[in-house]
């Protein structure tokens, strides 16, 4: 069972884009930062529900499947699910609708309190205040021995990864400069010498980096 995180950063290295507003609530410079991961087409099926068979079916495709694969839970933040922007919506479901893109049990780490949510594709909202230990020890409870992945946003990744618990770390490094926002480096020197790391370029410029114990 091993933990696994995937991120999309810039250039310099940011994973959350400033200017977050009701009309971009993931900053206005998200889209640059996920262009390549949203052209895929394991994207346009898994999040889209588009079955005609369009998206991308290069490297970034491969990564984006990769992504989906051997999962049996997930941890996200807050501002992931949207409580950020939809805090005092006590209906609120998360930014997928029906049918999120999981399939697994989710735990959101906030401190509002929720009752867990559940969908008909297996995928299970539930809610908890937890330090990134007693969170990945509730994850794997319930990841049935398959693995756990954390999947942001950057401040959950950037705790993860300062706790030394991440197993393997894929960033998809999109060949643009964002200048201001969260980055994912700071504070985390010699984070490299704890793994293995390879990297791969896309046809769409964007840098695929993996670092594996």
């Amino acid at each position: 069972m091993a933990v696994r995180l995937d991120l999309n950063i810039s250039l310099d290295g940011v994973a959350m884009p400033t200017g977050q507003s009701p009309e971009n609530p993931m900053g206005e410079d998200w889209g640059r930062l996920v262009e390549h991961y949203a052209a895929t087409r394991t994207f346009q099926e898994r999040v889209l529900h588009d079955s005609s068979g369009r998206g991308t079916t290069g490297v970034d495709d491969r990564y984006a499947a990769a992504y989906f694969e051997g999962i049996g839970a997930e941890i996200m933040g807050a501002g992931m699910f949207g409580l950020h922007a939809f805090s005092d919506d006590p209906e609120w479901r998360g930014w997928w609708g029906d049918e999120p893109p999981f399939g697994v049990p989710v735990l959101v780490l906030t401190h509002e309190k929720r009752a867990p949510i559940d969908f008909a594709n297996g995928t299970r909202f539930e809610f908890l205040t937890a330090s990134p230990g007693e969170a990945l020890g509730r994850a794997r409870d319930l990841a049935g021995g398959d693995d756990v992945r954390v999947g942001g946003g950057a401040g959950v990744a950037r705790a993860f990864l300062a706790a030394r618990l991440v197993d393997r770390l894929h960033v998809a490094i999109a060949p643009v400069v964002l200048g201001r926002g969260v980055r994912l480096w700071e504070d985390l020197r010699d984070l490299d010498r704890d793994y293995a790391v390879t990297s791969e370029v896309a046809e769409s410029g964007v840098l695929h980096v993996t670092f594996a114990r």
